[in-house]
């Protein structure tokens, strides 16, 4: 890589990290092409991206941004996910993939400027997705309004039952 090819790559991360969510530090020796193309796929669905970089073009272009915390971490050989939606899926699938192939590691991650470690990452892969949540908020804004019709029922309901039986008694 010559110098202008260095500095347009360090320019790209730059605005890559400065428009991301979330983003993970992870070691990569030991996996196959094909399973980093695996990982790479699986992470596209979740809007973020997985890339291979220098760990001095790495720590110049979190220079300035939420995840220069980050740049202690960029040794070895050095992989980055970005997220730029929830940062829970991507967390789930990197915790997933490095559970199926123990040559990913994770070693940190950065959410809203702080750096978590690696079980930090895990443990937020634990949690339930964006999708998820809306669902549960769903049934729970669903279930007030049912159990009021209920309990607004259930009084001329059982006016209902006592004129019944009074009825029934008064014919026998």
């Amino acid at each position: 890589m010559n110098r202008d090819e260095k500095s347009s790559k360090v320019s790209e991360l730059n605005e890559t990290f400065s428009k991301a969510k979330f983003s993970v530090v992870a070691d990569y020796r030991g996996l196959k092409v094909t399973d980093l193309e695996k990982l790479r796929r699986e992470l596209r669905k979740n809007n973020a991206q997985f890339q291979v970089a220098k760990n001095t073009l790495l720590r110049l272009a979190v220079k300035g941004t939420e995840h220069e915390g980050l740049s202690e971490h960029f040794t070895g050989t050095t992989a980055v996910a970005v997220s730029f939606a929830d940062p829970v899926a991507s967390a789930k699938t990197l915790a997933a993939f490095a559970k199926e192939f123990e040559a990913l590691r994770i070693r940190s991650a950065a959410l809203d400027g702080k750096v978590l470690s690696g079980d930090d990452v895990v443990a937020l892969s634990k949690l339930p997705g964006k999708q998820e949540l809306r669902a549960i908020l769903l049934g729970t804004l669903a279930a007030v309004p049912t159990g009021l019709v209920r309990v607004l029922n259930g009084l001329p309901s059982k006016l209902v039952y006592v004129l019944q039986a009074i009825k029934e008694q008064k014919e026998n």
